[in-house]
């Protein structure tokens, strides 16, 4: 399957190798050109234990790319992942900034269908903001591509980030689509062979439970 994942940092670049090392072509999108240059030549900005070996290893067999352009991997790629940053601002409440910078760039720059699939850690009520943004987006071209968004929040701990991909608890769906959910189970097919570990939900559903495991 091809993948695109915007933003590289702990989630993004976790995720990305290692759907490249389960046989994907990744590629994962950065705007800081020197992190990229950096990751190409097998610099990981992040300590992680086992990331190296697997972001060089995939990125040298030509499944693991790097790029600071969507464009370059949007038209291809049969799910899109937001993994950007979303700090908290001074009242305590997430910055959806990125989040929505990239669901507008999304908008602007698909020419077929795609499933967006959010990473990030977001409030409640985001997966509707980005399908609203990304819609408006359309709309001002004038054009008409399906489209669908996931929640698929992230449950991986700093050190051990690579098992806890590899070798989840339960791997949680946000869609009431039936198409994103059969492509999202055979994204991860590979992970549970010899146990389901898909729990599929509504899409605030699945952003509730990434908030609840957190709390």
């Amino acid at each position: 399957m091809h993948l695109s994942i915007v933003g590289s940092g702990y989630v993004g670049l976790v995720s990305g190798a290692c759907f490249a090392e389960l046989g994907n072509t990744v590629t994962c999108v950065d705007v800081d050109e020197t992190k990229l240059e950096q990751l190409k030549q097998g610099q990981i900005p992040i300590y992680e234990p086992g990331l190296e070996k697997l972001v060089l290893d995939n990125f040298h067999d030509g499944r693991l790319k790097f790029t600071s352009h969507l464009s370059d991997c949007l038209d291809e790629s049969e799910a899109v992942f937001i993994a950007v940053g979303t700090p908290p601002q001074e009242d305590g409440s997430a910055d959806l900034t990125h989040v929505l910078n990239v669901a507008r760039q999304i908008g602007q720059l698909m020419t077929s269908p795609v499933v967006v699939v959010d990473k990030s850690t977001v409030p409640v009520g985001t997966g509707d903001k980005v399908r609203a943004t990304i819609a408006e987006e359309l709309r001002k071209r004038g054009v008409d591509i399906d489209f669908d968004v996931v929640s698929n929040p992230e449950f991986l701990k700093e050190g051990s980030a690579i098992k806890d991909f590899m070798s989840p608890d339960r791997i949680v769906i946000g869609s009431d689509n039936i198409a994103s959910r059969e492509l999202m189970r055979e994204l991860y097919a590979p992970l549970y062979r010899n146990h389901d570990k898909m729990q599929y939900m509504g899409l605030r559903d699945a952003e509730m439970t990434k908030y609840a495991a957190n709390a």
